[in-house]
């Protein structure tokens, strides 16, 4: 394989004037993708920018990064060491990604906006994903600086967008280990914990908190404000308007609780001893509940989803 050290047949004045001291590490121009090697100094490992690229020379590139063909990285964009950018993937704004991070093609990451994106390690952004632009909020002012901050090693598919925040004191939150499966959208203001899953076109509005370990089925609706509670289950083409407690399952058109959700807390390493235990209020898993009821009806809460009433026949 031919390594280039200069920029063949430049495709913007942007590319023209690149000077590669701005960069941490050397560029190598191809026509064709690298080939995975080890490295033992940087010279060996160079960063790979395809020359239908457009990389504005303030960009910092980190080593070993690939940036494919029409990808764009801006002006105040940092990609970390072994990122990869698929063919026309897109870093805007003052946005840094950590390491190893993967931008699938027609992924956007981050805006021309007042703030930051920040993105930690080995995350993918999945095709034609939409991450870290301005929320569709009208409460929104321009000029605001507004923020996303997304932990490591999750998986965002294909369609999904996730907004900044709506106001400078506020900050769209994602944490570690979630699956964010395809068309999901987290709008502004939303605090993700960690160990999540998703499903398809999982909707939430504005402010909602997602605790941890939360499984959602596919085609549900998260109103604003909502608390979703640790270890919960949510059925599929479920509309949820008040919060789910931790440990519950919900489901139906507008969100019943259906009892606890026993298939995941057994999945999660819960005994049979802390659901049949006779003084409950020793459990700790119990007072957690416990606690979790009593936060949704503090002030402004929305309340927990209603009980299903069961007929007696």
């Amino acid at each position: 394989m031919n390594l280039l050290f200069k920029i063949r047949n430049p495709t913007s004045s942007a590319l023209r004037s690149l000077s590669l001291q701005r960069f941490s590490t050397p560029l190598i121009y191809d026509s064709n993708e690298p080939k995975a090697q080890a490295a033992d100094s940087p010279a060996e490992n160079p960063a790979f920018i395809h020359p239908s690229a457009i990389v504005h020379p303030n960009a910092m590139i980190g080593l070993g990064a690939y940036v494919g063909p029409f990808c764009t990285v801006g002006s105040s964009a940092k990609l970390g060491n072994g990122c990869q950018l698929y063919p026309s993937s897109h870093v805007f704004g003052n946005t840094e990604l950590g390491e190893r991070c993967v931008l699938m093609t027609g992924a956007v990451v981050g805006d021309d906006l007042p703030g930051c994106t920040v993105i930690g390690d080995n995350n993918v952004i999945g095709h034609h994903a939409v991450v870290g632009v301005k929320c569709q909020d009208m409460k929104y002012k321009p000029g605001d600086e507004c923020f996303l901050d997304i932990g490591d090693n999750n998986e965002i598919r294909e369609h999904t967008s996730i907004h900044r925040s709506s106001k400078p004191g506020d900050k769209t939150i994602i944490g570690d280990n979630n699956l964010i499966m395809g068309s999901c959208h987290i709008a502004h203001d939303c605090n993700i914990g960690n160990n999540n899953i998703f499903a398809n076109s999982t909707l939430l509005a504005g402010h909602v908190i997602v605790e941890d370990y939360v499984h959602t089925a596919g085609a549900i609706v998260v109103h604003q404000f909502c608390h979703i509670g640790s270890f919960s289950f949510i059925g599929g083409g479920s509309v949820v308007s008040q919060d789910v407690p931790k440990y519950a399952m919900v489901a139906g058109e507008r969100a019943e609780l259906r009892g606890l959700n026993l298939e995941g807390l057994r999945r999660h390493g819960f005994t049979s001893t802390e659901d049949q235990d006779k003084e409950l209020g020793k459990v700790p898993a119990v007072c957690s509940m416990v606690q979790s009821l009593r936060d949704s009806f503090a002030e402004n809460r929305r309340g927990i989803c209603k009980s299903r009433h069961w007929s007696g026949s």
